[in-house]
């Protein structure tokens, strides 16, 4: 008697050749493979083809040719674990100016549809081993403008001086700065000194962030003015630590970007 076909019968399956284990294996390898042959960043620029290429490994390289970076992933390429942070610049509402401190400022033009907004974030980077730099932000949301502070901050990276120049400590090593240096902004005097070894980041803390991401260990600071406008007590102090990278001095042992 012929065998009635049931609708819940299943067809029979073709087992596999390959074993699903191996199966996986052989595919997870496959996208490892495409992902390594495509460019995490598509450059536009000369200088960011050839750190695509690897022929450019290290920032020092760049500084050292005195090349212009202009893409921030270059910056990203080269320096995966960059330090990053945000100068408190901005305040929120308080009785009698007692807000606490944000990083984000926000200001609104009065116009006849309304108040228009705008935020502006300043942010300091550097890999903690002798680059730095800033950059300020502006957009009509605050995340914009976070994200282009930082994107500012990567192409503005500098080089700064490390030494020490303390007459309480002789180790040579580049733990604090080579000599004196000042510099100002607006109505903002900052004067940083060299500081013996041990000694700490003795400054405000704004301008720690900034000698954090520099790598300076120990440093003295004495400040004059309106410190209570950060924007301008930050460019006060990135102007000295221009003015070191720039001087020239004899009997001082200087060390510049990376040791």
């Amino acid at each position: 008697m012929a065998r009635q076909k049931k609708l819940y019968d299943k067809p029979e399956e073709a087992t596999p050749a390959v074993k699903p284990g191996e199966l996986k294996a052989a595919e997870a390898e496959e996208v490892k493979e495409a992902k390594e042959e495509t460019p995490k960043f598509l450059f536009k620029t000369e200088l960011g083809r050839q750190v695509a290429s690897k022929q450019i490994t290290e920032l020092k390289e760049i500084f050292d040719r005195g090349l212009k970076i202009r893409e921030a992933a270059i910056v990203d390429t080269l320096v995966p674990s960059l330090f990053s942070d945000f100068i408190l610049i901005g305040q929120a509402r308080g009785k009698f100016g007692g807000g606490k401190r944000r990083l984000i400022k926000q200001t609104q033009k009065k116009t006849a549809e309304g108040n228009k907004p705008n935020f502006s974030a300043l942010a300091v980077v550097g890999n903690l081993n002798g680059y730095m730099g800033i950059g300020k932000g502006k957009a009509k949301e605050s995340m914009p403008a976070r994200e282009k502070a930082l994107r500012t901050a990567k192409l503005n990276l500098m080089e700064v001086v490390r030494g020490c120049g303390s007459w309480k400590c002789g180790c040579g090593e580049p733990h604090s700065l080579p000599f004196t240096v000042s510099g100002n902004s607006g109505s903002v005097f900052v004067k940083l000194m060299p500081a013996p070894k041990g000694t700490g980041l003795v400054c405000e803390n704004e301008i720690k962030k900034l000698m954090k991401a520099s790598g300076y260990k120990d440093v003295w600071a004495k400040t004059v003015g309106q410190t209570r406008h950060k924007v301008n007590f930050v460019y006060a102090a990135m102007s000295a630590l221009k003015k070191a990278a720039e001087m020239r001095a004899k009997g001082y042992k200087v060390y510049r970007g990376a040791v």
